[in-house]
């Protein structure tokens, strides 16, 4: 189960997250993203052809950092495992969805490959001043 806390810190307002990955050269790599929850996972959504979903695909230990857009002080941290990758419509309209929250507008830029929607069981879960 996801923390409440952390579910509302990803699920509402335009609140940034930061997902760590491991490269297969062993290095770890960083990305900003727009982030969502569910009850039970963190969420970000990418595409299949991006670096960060390749490393995905071969390690799915990854940290999620979220923090409040009025207030970095406010922020958590999930660390788990991708458990679920969500393809096809359902990823298409999550993408419009997480534009509409950051944007104000549906989801402009080309999509090169195919939108993605990551998930990531939480095995440690933390916050600060939320």
């Amino acid at each position: 189960m996801l923390d409440p806390a952390i579910k509302e810190l990803a699920s509402t307002g335009p609140n940034f997250g930061t997902v760590c990955v491991q490269l297969p050269s062993g290095a770890i790599a960083s990305h900003v993203m727009w982030v969502d929850a569910d009850d039970e996972h963190v969420m970000f959504n990418t595409e299949v052809h991006r670096a960060k979903f390749k490393a995905i695909e071969a390690n799915p230990r990854v940290t999620m950092t979220i923090w409040k857009s009025d207030n970095p002080y406010a922020y958590a941290e999930v660390r788990g495992r991708v458990v679920e990758t969500v393809t096809g419509e359902e990823a298409r309209a999550h993408i419009d969805a997480l534009a509409q929250r950051y944007q104000g507008t549906d989801y402009s830029n080309p999509i090169q490959s195919e939108r993605v929607i990551v998930k990531i069981h939480p095995e440690r879960q933390r916050s600060q001043n939320l």
